[in-house]
């Protein structure tokens, strides 16, 4: 990498092809406070792009010298070189290694075209089983993080041939919990991985719980987020006697196959993929509630007599939605939101609603974000208002193909 004083009316990209600095990622010293709003945007883009490629250089290097020594060597350098803590030292070793067997991915970070993180995610899909890597990598070219994840396990679930269940099995076996007291501070730290279907459970009961705190709560004198979730979580565990609040704690979907008559399709409300077995085993659990329901005798439509969503409503719009409409936070932890407000008339009614985060509705409250609705593909988004990015024009970040980049 190479550094150099931005000399006047510097503001561009080099390249190998234009005379730059060849096969290298090269940043220049430059004073971004008198950018554009759209100067900002396309700034960002470009480190995304020199991100990339120097992420795409970071692995072929570890990959070499795993290759060389042994992964426990790789492992070594990059603490000692790099500073890394182990754990983080262990992650980049081991995607480095995977991808060193995925050209195409390799290839498309090494010319900017996808995001490291997009990287990573298909070099950890295909730790864990069959995957078609081109056509991962050409989702990766214009999806979000969020979008691939769903798009990864959707063609894991259709390749593996099993219903899911390989890959659920897997998951099982990789939970994992640990509770330890942090030297700096003297907290308690509780940290722990379980499999989508008991994780989904838990954030269910623990959001369940919360909103029973929040009830309960003066509304002059409210506990943060985060100190209302250590509550709920602290209650659950050492108060069980008071009972887990009413609600919904798993919502599982599926299709009926009006052919076969016969379920199909299992999933989660955010998506994820459930083999059929499972499906079967969790169904008959009191604490589960099948998103099996006809509009018609459901109370999805309230109008004007109560401001609240139902359960029914809540359930309604987990299966719709699957998460914030706004940035994809967990549907378990988010609220009901009226796209016409209800101080303005708008009714407490299914299609007047949305899924969206506490973070996202202070958007839409405080700073004028707005719900627009795809009538093509019939999802909701959050979207700033204008006055947010005024002169984005055409700054948005195309990925291009090339070999370097220089940020002037």
């Amino acid at each position: 990498m190479e550094f150099s004083p931005v000399l006047p009316g510097q503001a561009g990209i080099e390249t190998a092809a234009n005379g730059g600095c060849g096969a290298a990622v090269c940043v220049d010293r430059f004073d971004v406070a008198g950018l554009s709003d759209g100067g900002l945007r396309s700034r960002l883009g470009l480190l995304g792009e020199a991100e990339s490629q120097l992420e795409a250089l970071k692995a072929q290097t570890m990959a070499e010298m795993a290759r060389r020594h042994d992964t426990a060597g790789a492992k070594k350098m990059a603490r000692e070189v790099l500073r890394s803590s182990p754990s983080k030292a262990h992650h980049d070793v081991k995607a480095a290694e995977r991808l060193a067997g995925l050209s195409a991915t390799s290839e498309a970070l090494a010319s900017g075209e996808v995001p490291a993180d997009h990287a990573r995610l298909i070099a950890r899909a295909s730790s864990e089983g069959p995957i078609d890597e081109r056509e991962l990598v050409e989702a990766a070219k214009t999806q979000t993080y969020d979008e691939l994840a769903k798009t990864v396990k959707r063609q894991q679930h259709e390749l593996l041939g099993d219903d899911g269940q390989s890959i659920h099995d897997r998951r099982k076996q990789k939970r994992s919990a640990r509770l330890f007291q942090n030297g700096d501070t003297g907290m308690y730290v509780l940290n722990a991985e379980f499999d989508p279907i008991t994780g989904n459970h838990i954030a269910g009961a623990l959001a369940d719980k919360e909103r029973e705190l929040w009830r309960a709560e003066d509304p002059k004198n409210r506990r943060t987020h985060q100190q209302r979730a250590a509550d709920a979580l602290a209650e659950l565990i050492l108060h069980p006697e008071k009972g887990r609040a009413a609600g919904i704690a798993l919502v599982l979907v599926a299709d009926y196959d009006a052919t076969r008559r016969e379920l199909a399709n299992a999933r989660i409300s955010d998506g994820t993929p459930l083999p059929a077995s499972e499906l079967v085993k969790l169904a008959c659990e009191a604490d589960i509630f099948p998103a099996v329901f006809n509009a018609r005798t459901q109370d999805l439509w309230l109008g004007r007599r109560r401001r609240c969503a139902s359960d029914a409503q809540r359930i309604a719009l987990m299966v719709r939605d699957k998460a914030c409409v706004g940035c994809g936070a967990d549907a378990n932890r988010s609220f009901a939101h009226h796209i016409e407000h209800w101080k303005n008339g708008g009714k407490t009614d299914y299609s007047n609603l949305v899924t969206v985060c506490n973070d996202c509705h202070g958007d839409i409250h405080d700073r004028h974000y707005q719900v627009e609705h795809d009538r093509r593909t019939g999802e909701h988004r959050v979207v700033p208002p204008p006055e947010a990015f005024p002169d984005t024009g055409t700054d948005t970040w195309r990925p291009r193909h090339i070999n370097s980049v220089r940020l002037n």
